[in-house]
């Protein structure tokens, strides 16, 4: 009895050890990318659907719950989640995922992020970030950087399996380079093109491909815009002959569509982050959908 006592305790032991790690993603880009790295190994869940605003989610119950069983926590760490995220960790009482913890995990780590602020901010300046923009992940090369800091992590929470890790991680930035060298070609023809944007989401990935921000629906980030200010953009845009405005599918129409009647501008709606367009199931279908619809549209308005 007591050798299949020894035995039973050790399978269960065993099995233990080699559970897959639950990982929780505050948003969809983040858990998709830790799919690819860590594959059969990990458990992904995600807070922050790609059909949401990930500024503003709701410090739910079960997102509590979820987080105390979690044994990694991917976060920006650009204050994206800033509003909500603090909330539901102290909820969570998990020691797994507090800062500093191992199971903490910042996928802004080694990118350089961009408008980070010189001086002093305030409210009045709108939802601006003290860290800078933290849209990152829609700079496709970022990727890579994401890759490296979930292998690194998966590993060192994991070592049993680090080898795996790496090899995904591998496959994963070789697959990149490919096609980051497509999308640039796809991109090639629009260099310099200005186009306008509701939010500053896309700054990152107008940077990548060389379109040039025009100006954004907002007056000011995360501030709804006043008649007078839209007029103003509008006179601008006739003067600059741009002609192409990208909105998230989340965003209220009422105010681009004006925009671009009144312009002679497109509309065209391109999800920031995976999930939030049937195409855009994964990270490379992100940008393969996003990108198509920027360069027919372009090309159309050329």
């Amino acid at each position: 009895m007591k050798a299949k006592f020894l035995i039973l305790t050790a399978m269960l032991f065993a099995g233990a050890a080699h559970a897959a790690l639950n990982v929780v993603a505050t948003i969809s880009d983040f858990g998709a990318i830790a799919e690819e790295i860590g594959a059969d190994k990990i458990k992904v869940t995600t807070i922050c659907k790609g059909t949401e605003d990930a500024h503003f989610v709701s410090a739910r119950p079960g997102f509590i719950r979820l987080l105390n069983q979690a044994d990694v926590l991917l976060e920006g760490g650009a204050d994206l989640e800033a509003g909500w995220l603090p909330t539901l960790v102290n909820g969570a009482r998990n020691q797994k995922i507090q800062s500093e913890a191992p199971g903490r995990v910042l996928l802004s780590r080694g990118i350089t992020l961009l408008e980070v602020p010189t001086g002093p901010i305030d409210r009045s300046m709108g939802d601006v970030h003290p860290f800078g923009n933290p849209h990152f992940w829609l700079d496709p090369a970022n990727g890579k950087i994401m890759a490296n800091n979930l292998a690194e992590a998966f590993s060192r929470l994991d070592p049993s399996n680090a080898r795996s890790y790496d090899r995904n991680r591998q496959k994963f930035n070789e697959r990149l380079e490919r096609k980051l060298n497509e999308w640039a070609k796809l991109m090639e023809p629009y260099r310099g093109t200005k186009v306008v944007t509701y939010h500053k989401s896309f700054d990152y990935l107008l940077a990548r491909f060389g379109l040039e921000l025009a100006g954004t629906i907002e007056p000011k980030p995360g501030i709804e815009p006043g008649a007078a200010y839209v007029k103003l953009l509008i006179s601008r845009l006739k003067v600059e002959g741009v002609k192409l405005i990208l909105i998230e599918p989340y965003r209220p129409r009422k105010t681009p569509e004006y925009v671009a009647q009144a312009s002679g501008g497109k509309i065209v709606i391109v999800p920031e982050r995976v999930g939030g367009h049937e195409k855009a199931k994964d990270f490379f279908g992100l940008f393969e959908y996003d990108l198509a619809q920027i360069a027919a549209a372009l090309k159309e308005t050329k």
